[in-house]
């Protein structure tokens, strides 16, 4: 296996949180801004999130939209995040944000960045999408040029979570000039 860095080798979607845990706000912060220092394209940085640490009125109303697969690990999870890409130009408010068609794309390459700084500050993350997006849109005001993406749970891991992790081989995804050709 090839020399990988061990934030990513380590790297686990957690579904077992200590509820007792509380994220401190330098380290929320430091999340935030490793997401925010993400590369998107033109600079656009057409990403959003709604942060709710555990306790707050805000995590409550989120974990009441959480399907009930999620309901069973998210909320002992010490901050609940939900991520949002901006799909449109303009509100009509004169915002200076620019869209891109790419903006999808950015968001995701902001939660990797956030991810790994979770790592490199001992927390782990759980990403997940089963929530009801429209009803969250709603109770969280999110403007019409804005779509509510993900969520992403954060916390620290019970130890006893672990198992064997497993991924498809590069010859299964890395591909040459044809699709399905293994790249050599």
């Amino acid at each position: 296996m090839t020399d990988l860095n061990p934030l990513l080798r380590q790297r686990r979607s957690t579904r077992v949180f200590d509820p007792d845990h509380v994220v401190a706000d330098a380290d929320l912060a430091s999340l935030l801004e490793a997401a925010r220092w993400a590369p998107s394209a033109g600079n656009s940085q057409p990403w959003a999130f709604l942060v709710a640490p555990r306790g707050t009125d805000a995590h409550a109303g989120f974990v009441d939209l959480l399907a009930s697969s999620t309901r069973r690990w998210a909320p002992s999870a010490s901050v609940l995040i939900f991520t949002l890409h901006q799909t449109a130009y303009d509100d009509g408010e004169g915002s200076d944000l620019v869209y891109s068609d790419y903006a999808a794309y950015d968001l995701g390459q902001a939660v990797a960045h956030l991810t790994v700084q979770a790592g490199h500050l001992g927390l782990s993350t759980h990403q997940f999408a089963a929530f009801d997006h429209d009803r969250l849109a709603e109770e969280a005001g999110v403007p019409a040029h804005w779509q509510v993406t993900t969520g992403v749970a954060v916390g620290r891991a019970v130890e006893s979570e672990v198992g064997l992790r497993t991924r498809r081989t590069l010859a299964e995804i890395a591909f040459g000039a044809r699709f399905g050709v293994p790249h050599e």
